[in-house]
């Protein structure tokens, strides 16, 4: 037998594999969007005296945005949640969906039998989004330091 065939997928495959690729589209567009900005900014940077000053505040601006860039992405998958009928309301759907999505999952809401394989599609696109948000800071601050050296 193939193994394959121990697999049923469904409906949470589905709507998961999709919901993954859209949101590393959406992450990497953006992490894009904001390097491109950051090289600009530091291209016109040549006061080395507020080094310290700027480093700081790109890599602040740059923790919030990611920030808010999981936070979109839980939206997302908390829709879908909400789409299909999977969760009741809004507030558990993004409370679930956060914590599946950060691999946190200590709140008391719990999918039912057919969408389970959904949260856990949204646990690895949790850790595919942290992982791709971990090399974005690792390079900004590679970026940015260097700055303060010229």
């Amino acid at each position: 037998m193939h193994p394959l065939d121990y697999v049923k997928w469904g409906d949470d495959w589905a709507w998961g594999v999709p919901l993954i690729a859209l949101n590393v589209v959406i992450h990497v567009f953006c992490l894009a969007m904001f390097t491109a900005r950051v090289e600009r900014l530091l291209g016109r940077y040549t006061e080395q005296r507020h080094f310290a000053l700027t480093f700081a505040l790109v890599m602040g601006v740059a923790v919030i945005l990611v920030t808010g860039l999981h936070i979109l992405e839980a939206g997302i998958w908390a829709a879908a949640y909400r789409i299909i009928g999977a969760l009741a309301d809004n507030r558990s759907a993004m409370l679930y969906s956060l914590g599946a999505l950060t691999t946190y999952g200590h709140a008391d809401i719990h999918l039912e039998a057919k969408w389970q394989m959904m949260g856990a599609l949204e646990a690895l696109n949790g850790m595919l989004l942290f992982g791709l948000t971990t090399a974005f800071l690792f390079a900004m601050i590679q970026r940015v330091w260097p700055a303060g050296n010229r």
